[in-house]
């Protein structure tokens, strides 16, 4: 079966995206990224500690 050129994109699925031209409806490919930080650092660590410790301290004096 010989098919005709057709200038609308069939996998649109809808009659208002097929009449738009293919470079509308592209999904762009997202750059990669790459961490250039470490996802926890020490003074993130640090801070956790201390708010974990007066929490701790906290629910002790009240609870005594």
């Amino acid at each position: 079966m010989r098919r005709a050129l057709v200038l609308t994109d069939e996998g649109a699925r809808h009659p208002f995206r097929m009449s738009l031209p293919r470079h509308v409806t592209r999904i762009p490919v997202p750059p990669q990224t790459t961490a250039t930080r470490p996802w926890i650092t020490r003074q993130d660590a640090r801070t956790f500690v201390h708010f974990y410790v007066a929490c701790f301290v906290a629910t002790l004096l009240y609870i005594s």
